[in-house]
C-alpha cells in the first residue's frame, strides 16, 4: 500500500483487497491527501521509513487483468481506434452492472436535483427536461445527441418534444441495449443510434440542434478544436449545441514548481486513468469555451451544476453498496472496488471544489448574425 508512496499504490491495495473500508467511502476517498501531505515533509518521510520497510509485502500482481490494456496505449493517444479501446473498457463493463445502480432511464451523467428529496429517478428526468428546454427543441427539428449512452436524452426528446432524434456512441453494447429501448417504446420511426466517431460528422448531416452530455471528458485537450470543428459542419446555421461535461477547478491555477515536482512523484491521477477512464484527462472551462469558440460558436449561457453532480454520485455509490453481492458476482471483486472508489472519491470532488460540471449552450448564428435565443430565460422556466 506505501511502496511506492503514491496515489496509484493506496488505491491499488483497496481494489486488490489488501485493505478494506469500514464506514462512508466517500470520506475515506481523502486518505490518500492526507498521506500525500504528510509526503511533503521530508522529515516526516524519514520518521516512517523504517516503519513502512518493517510491514509485510506482497509481490503478486492480480490487477493486470482488469486495467486498460498496454497494447491499447500502444495505439496513439486519441486516435480513433484508441478512443474507441477506452470507451469500450469503462462501457462495455456490461449493461446488467449499470442497471444496478443508475436510474430507470439508464441516464449516466450529472442529475438535476430541485429538492434535495428528489428520488434519482425524478431528478435525472428534470434534467433531460432542462437539456430540452435549453436547446429549445421543436416538434420535427432533427436532434443529434454526441455519445448517447442508453438512449436515454434521445427518447425523452422524442417522446416530450416530437423530434427526430440520432444517437450515436462508440460502445456496441450501449447502442445494442438502446436500440431495444427504442423499439420496446414504440419510437423506431422517429429514434436511432448508430456506432459512429465524432470525427466523421458533416455538413451533410444537417442537425437543427446538437447535444453532447458527459462525453467531451473523453476527447482531450488537444482533440477539443477537432470535436468543435466536427459539431459545427454538422448543425445548421442558426442551430443550436449543449455541450455538458466535467472540467477542473484545479488544473487553470498556476503551480509552483515544487508542487509540479511532487505530483509527478504523488502520480496524482494515475487511477482514473488506468482503471476508470483511460486518456480522460479534464481540462479548464476556459480551454472548452475557447476550443468552442474558435470553431465558429457563439457562447450563449453557462451553468454550473457542481452540487447537483455530488449528489448524483452519492446516490449511485449508495445504490451501488446496497447491491454490492448482485455487483461482484457480475463483473467481480476488482471491479466493484474500482466503481465504488471512483464514484465517492468523485462525489468529495464535487464537493471541496476541485472539479465542475458545466452545461455550456452555444449558437451557430446564421449569414445574418441570428441565433434564434429569446430575449431572456424566462421561457426555461414557465412551466417547469
Amino acid at each position: 500500500m506505501l511502496l511506492p508512496p503514491n496515489e496509484l499504490s493506496i488505491v491499488e491495495a483497496y481494489i486488490g483487497g489488501d485493505v478494506d473500508i469500514d464506514g462512508s467511502m466517500e470520506a475515506a476517498s481523502k486518505l490518500s491527501e492526507d498521506i500525500g501531505g504528510r509526503l511533503r515533509s521530508p522529515l516526516a518521510i524519514a520518521q516512517l521509513v523504517g516503519l513502512v520497510l518493517g510491514l509485510p509485502g506482497d509481490a503478486d500482481d492480480d490487477l493486470a487483468a482488469v486495467r486498460f490494456p498496454e497494447q491499447a496505449r500502444k495505439l496513439g493517444r486519441h486516435t480513433p481506434v484508441r478512443d474507441a479501446a477506452a470507451i469500450h473498457y469503462h462501457y462495455d463493463v456490461g449493461n446488467s452492472f449499470y442497471k444496478l445502480w443508475l436510474d430507470q432511464r439508464m441516464v449516466y451523467s450529472c442529475a438535476y436535483f430541485r429538492s434535495a428529496d428528489d428520488s434519482l429517478d425524478t431528478a435525472q428526468e428534470a434534467k433531460l427536461d432542462l437539456i430540452c428546454r435549453k436547446l429549445r427543441l421543436k416538434p420535427g427539428e432533427r436532434l443529434l445527441d454526441i455519445g448517447c449512452g442508453w438512449g436515454g436524452l434521445i427518447m425523452h426528446a422524442a417522446q416530450h418534444y416530437g423530434v427526430d432524434a440520432t444517437g450515436i456512441t462508440l460502445s456496441e453494447n450501449q447502442a445494442t441495449l438502446a436500440k431495444e429501448r427504442i423499439q420496446q417504446a414504440g419510437l423506431g420511426d422517429r429514434c436511432r443510434v448508430a456506432i459512429r466517431d465524432y470525427r466523421t460528422l458533416n455538413a451533410g448531416d444537417g442537425y437543427d440542434k446538437i447535444s453532447s452530455i458527459g462525453m467531451v471528458e473523453h476527447v482531450g485537450a488537444s482533440h477539443l478544436p477537432v470535436y468543435f470543428a466536427s459539431a459545427f459542419r454538422a448543425l445548421k446555421p442558426g442551430g443550436l449545441f449543449m455541450n455538458h461535461g466535467i472540467v477542473s477547478l484545479s488544473e487553470p491555477r498556476p503551480r509552483p514548481l515544487r508542487e509540479k515536482i511532487f505530483r509527478k512523484f504523488w502520480r496524482a491521477d494515475a487511477f482514473i486513468d488506468t482503471y476508470v477512464f483511460p486518456d480522460g484527462k479534464l481540462t479548464a472551462a476556459h480551454d472548452v469555451i475557447a476550443a468552442a469558440e474558435g470553431a465558429g460558436f457563439e457562447v450563449r449561457d453557462v451553468e454550473s451544476l457542481r452540487e447537483h453532480y455530488a449528489m448524483t454520485l452519492r446516490h449511485w455509490v449508495r445504490s451501488l453498496e446496497e447491491k454490492s453481492v448482485q455487483a461482484t458476482e457480475l463483473v467481480g471483486e476488482h471491479h466493484f472496488r474500482i466503481w465504488r472508489l471512483y464514484m465517492a472519491a468523485s462525489a468529495n470532488a464535487f464537493t471541496n471544489a476541485a472539479i465542475n460540471i458545466i452545461q455550456t449552450l452555444l449558437a451557430k448564428p446564421d449569414t445574418h448574425g441570428k441565433s434564434n435565443i429569446p430575449l431572456t430565460r424566462e421561457d426555461l422556466y414557465a412551466s417547469a
